[in-house]
């Protein structure tokens, strides 16, 4: 691996963090910047299955935050970050997601998880991303976001050959 490509792969973590820095802190201006024009999220039915291009998620993204509560009253915790360059504008990578809920006001938002207020953990998932290159810029071409728990919505994960 070439330090070229060890700061690609960087530039990728990057993107994937701010997007939850931005989710938490409800910053939907940032949250913006991430996505390319014709990105696809897909979501689990419960959150409106596929939203498919820029504009679409981030108006789904505005309207989930509204039923939040707060900035940070969720916690995106991402770990085991695994990205692979697939071309020179290109990659795939996933990572997992430790969900929190960190409201201090129990029954703010909409959110409650499986353990009462009491219990922080909210879900555990896995993102897995497809990632292009514009302008020189990494961002979302499209994001998918299986569940491991309260409910299992994970069926099987891709890696590129």
């Amino acid at each position: 691996m070439t330090i070229d490509e060890l700061l690609q792969i960087e530039e990728i973590r990057q993107l994937r963090i701010g997007y939850s820095n931005y989710f938490d802190g409800h910053d939907v201006a940032g949250l913006t910047t991430l996505f390319c024009e014709d990105a696809v999220c897909e979501f689990p039915e419960e959150y409106g299955g596929d939203w498919i291009g820029r504009d679409t998620i981030i108006a789904n993204f505005t309207r989930e935050l509204d039923r939040l509560g707060e900035p940070y009253d969720t916690m995106h915790v991402v770990t085991n970050p695994w990205i692979t360059l697939t071309g020179s504008d290109s990659a795939h990578g996933r990572c997992y997601l430790i969900d929190l809920l960190t409201r201090q006001k129990a029954g703010s938002g909409h959110c409650t998880t499986t353990g009462g207020h009491a219990n922080p953990l909210y879900y555990l998932g896995m993102y897995e991303d497809d990632y292009r290159k514009e302008g020189g810029v990494w961002k979302f071409a499209r994001i998918k976001l299986p569940f491991f728990w309260p409910d299992r919505t994970f069926e099987s994960v891709k890696h590129p050959d």
